[in-house]
């Protein structure tokens, strides 16, 4: 078993080290230079058109709203990793961190955008006659053939990362905080959640779509308010919390407190590295929730699926972070959810835990039911429509597992995973570059 754990660990570090990291960023800016930055000037646009996507159109096809679509996709993003993920990347990298997760966000925004129209473009229907789509099916129908084992290879990551990012450390964040807060069993955690989980999942996508589009738009606003009123309650520290950000971006930043000191590869390294865990912009999951969307054109489900980015990044996580760094508990020695508690305790004690606790409870639960859709769709690329109701048994049976189980190597083994499933990704990505802005050129030359 150590041999093992040695080799992911080994792996993970190849995985998540410079190369990919410079392979993330420099698609994205590639691609955004490419576009000629049209992911940040459409960002009003993209907006809009979220919001006249809530009920789908006449002429559309496919199971859900463009508006549940985006929703099933920020389900999964909008996650620990908006909560522990963050806190993780300052403790970690220092204050700089957060620039670098920015800089991971506004150029993911046009990755995303770029996966959403290929995976729109490229879906096809299923024997059951629903649409399915993502990286596996641009890559096979996009660049043909001979390349299928490349969307073989993200089908096989992304299907098996699913159960550890996905399912397993999501439920052992959710059990381990209402222990520690509400004292409630694992156990319990893991019964009660897997009953939840198989109502909504059994149901399909429809029924995801459906639950996410009421749940996720009121957690992240409730969430945001309870950050807000962090910010509020620590105003005058925040001009001296972008000094930190932007000056520790560039520069090493000491030891302090509980603080260890991070060099700027750090802060560049994890900033990234917890970004993308946060966004995923690159690892291609966003197109396989809006492929199943109703739509007419892909370039308009492109600007609404790379708000996701915005979103979860460029504002939930910047929220977290500035809370971290505005109170002062980054230097405190906390890491994790542990850190981003500290936070919110320290403006409103007494409850700033329970309400960290019940986001990070929400957040998580939705990340299952997000990534129980990603997970389904990459086995059916793979095994076809049977594998569905096998998958859907197994995935909610391993969440009381999850809950009670100790993780440390199921989550080294799913952040590699996640990790892999970006290469196979980004390379169909910038073969197919041409085809996205021929599209997007297209679709503004009409409108």
């Amino acid at each position: 078993m150590e041999f093992l754990n040695n080799l992911v660990n080994s792996v993970n570090g190849l995985v998540w080290g410079p190369p990919m990291l410079v392979l993330i960023l420099g698609t994205g800016l590639f691609l955004m230079i490419f576009l000629k930055f049209m992911p940040l000037t459409r960002i009003p646009t993209g907006f809009a058109l979220m919001w006249g996507g809530r009920a789908k159109g006449d002429e559309a096809t496919g199971e859900i709203s463009p508006f549940q679509a985006l929703m099933t996709s920020l389900a999964a993003t909008v996650g620990t990793g908006n909560i522990a993920g963050v806190a993780t990347a300052i403790f970690l990298g220092g204050p700089g961190a957060l620039f670098w997760m920015w800089c991971t966000a506004l150029v993911g925004m046009a990755t995303k955008y770029c996966e959403v129209v290929l995976a729109v473009h490229y879906r096809e229907k299923d024997d059951r006659g629903e649409h399915v789509g993502g990286p596996m099916y641009a890559i096979k129908n996009g660049l043909g053939k001979k390349w299928v084992w490349l969307g073989t290879a993200f089908a096989i990551f992304g299907g098996l990362a699913g159960f550890g990012i996905g399912n397993m450390v999501q439920v052992n964040s959710m059990a381990h905080a209402l222990e520690t807060t509400f004292a409630v069993p694992l156990w319990a955690t893991g019964l009660v959640t897997m009953v939840i989980v198989g109502l909504v999942i059994l149901g399909g996508i429809r029924r995801i779509g459906v639950v996410a589009a009421s749940l996720v738009p009121f957690m992240c606003l409730a969430y945001l308010i309870a950050a807000a009123v962090v910010l509020v309650v620590n105003v005058s520290a925040i001009p001296a919390a972008f000094d930190l950000i932007f000056t520790h971006a560039f520069t090493p930043i000491a030891a302090t407190g509980g603080f260890a000191g991070a060099a700027v590869m750090a802060a560049i390294r994890f900033g990234v590295a917890r970004g993308i865990f946060s966004n995923e912009a690159g690892l291609g999951t966003a197109g396989i929730a809006q492929a199943a969307g109703t739509t007419t054109s892909s370039v308009r489900s492109g600007m609404i699926g790379m708000l996701g980015t915005f979103i979860d990044t460029i504002i939930v996580c910047s929220m977290t972070g500035l809370a971290i760094i505005c109170t002062g508990v980054w230097t405190s020695g906390e890491s994790g959810a542990a850190l981003s508690a500290a936070a919110f305790e320290s403006a409103m004690p007494g409850i700033g835990g329970i309400i960290l606790t019940i986001a990070l409870v929400v957040f998580a639960f939705t990340t299952i039911l997000g990534w129980s859709y990603f997970g389904e769709k990459c086995w059916e690329f793979l095994v076809g429509t049977r594998a569905i109701w096998p998958f859907r048994v197994i995935w909610v049976l391993a969440v009381p597992f999850g809950a009670i189980a100790q993780l440390d190597f199921a989550w080294l083994l799913a952040d590699t995973l996640n990790g892999l499933m970006a290469i196979p990704n980004l390379i169909s990505l910038l073969l197919l570059s041409p085809v996205v802005v021929k599209l997007t050129k297209e679709y503004f030359a009409r409108s």
